[in-house]
């Protein structure tokens, strides 16, 4: 009795431990959020101000443009409900990665992340409303209800880390960068990820169901 008892004491204490380190974790990494909340809402108003350019404007890079549709659709073809959701996740956990990680590069690549991605929005939203009319944006809106908060944490922060050595003046600054870049990890593993899997199987979901 005495043994059975331990071993439950035993998987309760890993139980409690494994729920503080998630919960700890994610805390930790909410907080780092809101302090970097102004960042953030750049990128999203970055974003709509790109989409809507991309929407009146829909005249640039056209060919482009519809290249990679065309790439998406012909990768995606004939893929079941569970390929196709991973498909969506990794092609959204990458321009995510890029779009955080790199942007210690001054910045550079997550601004490119946000130019390309509200073009080719607002150029898809123009051409969507005048194929089926405006209520298919309707359809379109579940796609993005977690994806692009996802995308736009992931930006915003990138934004953060290339803004370091501008906004950052004090002389502990190799220590002070390290803390940012395990922040945004923590960020990126406990709510970017989780965002972007429940995007990914709504979108796939959607597709499917009305393909």
């Amino acid at each position: 009795m005495a043994v059975k008892k331990r071993k439950v004491k035993n998987e309760e204490s890993k139980k409690f431990s494994l729920n503080s380190l998630f919960y700890g974790n994610f805390r930790l990494a909410l907080n780092y959020l809101k302090e970097s909340k102004n960042y953030v809402w750049i990128s999203v108003l970055l974003f709509f101000i790109i989409a809507l350019i991309g929407f009146i404007l829909p005249v640039f890079f056209q060919e482009q443009i519809t290249k990679i549709i065309q790439d998406i659709i012909k990768q995606t073809e004939g893929l079941d409900t569970f390929n196709l959701i991973r498909f969506i996740f990794i092609n959204n956990l990458k321009s995510s990665g890029y779009a955080m990680f790199f942007g210690i590069l001054f910045g550079i690549i997550p601004l490119g992340v946000v130019i390309v991605n509200g073009y080719i929005l607002g150029f898809i939203a123009n051409k969507a409303i005048a194929a089926g009319g405006i209520l298919v944006l309707w359809r379109l809106l579940p796609h993005g209800i977690f994806e692009l908060p996802a995308v736009f944490i992931s930006i915003g922060l990138g934004l953060k880390l290339g803004s370091f050595l501008f906004s950052y003046k004090k002389k502990d600054k190799f220590r002070e960068f390290g803390k940012w870049l395990l922040n945004s990890l923590r960020v990126f593993v406990f709510i970017v990820i989780p965002l972007l899997i429940l995007a990914a199987i709504i979108e796939g979901s959607l597709i499917i169901f009305f393909s």
